[in-house]
């Protein structure tokens, strides 16, 4: 019975994706060619509210549901890692025309083509699972 309210939360998710036209390809095309300020406004409502959670978590000393503290680490230093990654991120999300997130709200809407995708986001990200002790970070 623990997955219920993972499953409500994936259904809120998928609803604010889909009234919030995040999910649409029009939308993703829009902001990878800079025709409109939406799909960035939503960007940035999601790193205000991030910031502003883990903020609150750090000073209020918030602990998990599970009862366990949380702990935020630092990241390795360096920037090639992390611009190589934003990049493949983004050319895929513009291929596709769709983040990760929404994947499933789509196939909720219909469109069982992205299952596909998503096999395939699975594919790899067990290969990188794989293969990243080969890997320079």
């Amino acid at each position: 019975m623990k997955w219920i309210k993972f499953f409500l939360i994936g259904i809120l998710f998928g609803i604010v994706m889909s009234k919030s036209e995040a999910i649409s390809w029009y939308r993703i095309q829009e902001m990878f060619l800079f025709q409109s300020f939406h799909m960035y406004g939503i960007i940035m409502t999601a790193l205000v509210f991030s910031a502003l959670f883990v903020f609150c978590i750090k000073r209020f000393h918030i602990h998990s549901f599970s009862g366990h503290k949380i702990q935020f680490l630092d990241k390795a230093k360096g920037f090639r890692r992390y611009y190589l990654g934003g990049f493949i991120f983004g050319l895929g999300w513009s291929l596709v025309g769709a983040c990760p997130g929404p994947l499933f709200t789509l196939v909720g809407h219909g469109y069982w083509s992205y299952l596909y995708i998503i096999l395939w986001a699975m594919i790899g990200t067990f290969l990188y699972g794989v293969l990243r002790h080969r890997l320079p970070h």
